[in-house]
């Protein structure tokens, strides 16, 4: 079994005064998530906690199960992990919404989510929303996940080039958010993972300032544990006009 080594932080930035990030960190579970909450201060907050919390119990009960999907070797295309992971997304946006519908002050918050969880050598990604997941491999980066947003759709429809879309008024516009309505569809997708792999998991407050070349950068020019305070440095120097949370993990050598 691979032992998988993480570093994280979050930041207000410097124009907002609260923080609606949350991050998750179990190595324990080899779970990694970053939910970017909205819905007014308290409730991005609560929206991004209450998922990040509820993917962690869910997984946490997944695991107690007798068919539990962590003890399973299926190949990737069929890992009970991947269903374990969408199940425990879906979870967090069924609480969310139940908690909004109970609490007028919450109406209307949601949390757009990214969870890595890995195992032996899979990952498996779950993503809702535009917080985002990378991986360097071999000095090469690649953007894991498409962005449910307006503006992303617009690009791959061909009506706005990625430039227009980085500049675009309605680049904060997600199509697809946790616990926003009852049920939302949750993009899942596996890996294998290599020695010497490094994964990085951002809110858009890192990805929406940063060119991918950069991120590539950061993630092999510095230690590990030194990534997020680096990448959060940069957004900052460049307006930190939202909430940062950087989360790398690394497949050591």
């Amino acid at each position: 079994m691979s032992k998988y080594r993480s570093a994280a932080r979050t930041d207000v930035g410097m124009k907002r005064e609260h923080n609606e990030d949350s991050f998750l960190v179990n190595e324990d579970l080899g779970l990694f998530v970053v939910c970017d909450g909205m819905g007014g201060h308290a409730g991005g907050e609560t929206a991004s906690r209450l998922a990040v919390q509820t993917i962690e119990r869910e997984l946490l009960g997944a695991r107690m199960r007798p068919e539990d999907p962590y003890s399973a070797s299926a190949p990737l295309a069929d890992a009970p992990l991947a269903g374990a992971l969408r199940e425990a997304i879906e979870g967090a946006c069924a609480a969310v919404y139940r908690t909004s519908r109970a609490n007028p002050e919450l109406q209307g918050m949601g949390t757009t989510c990214i969870a890595l969880l890995l195992h032996g050598e899979l990952a498996i990604l779950g993503h809702v929303g535009d917080s985002r997941a990378y991986a360097v491999r071999d000095g090469e980066v690649v953007q894991l996940t498409e962005d449910h947003s307006l503006v992303n759709e617009q690009v791959r429809a061909g009506l706005l080039t990625p430039d227009e879309a980085r500049h675009s008024r309605l680049k904060n516009i997600i199509t697809r958010s946790v616990g926003f309505e009852e049920d939302v569809l949750v993009d899942v997708m596996g890996v294998e993972t290599r020695a010497g792999d490094r994964f990085l998991l951002c809110s858009d407050g890192l990805s929406n300032l940063m060119e991918n070349e950069e991120i590539r950068d950061a993630l092999l020019q510095n230690k590990l544990d030194d990534v997020p305070a680096v990448l959060i440095q940069l957004a900052n120097e460049r307006g930190g006009d939202d909430n940062i949370t950087v989360l790398v993990v690394e497949r050591p050598e």
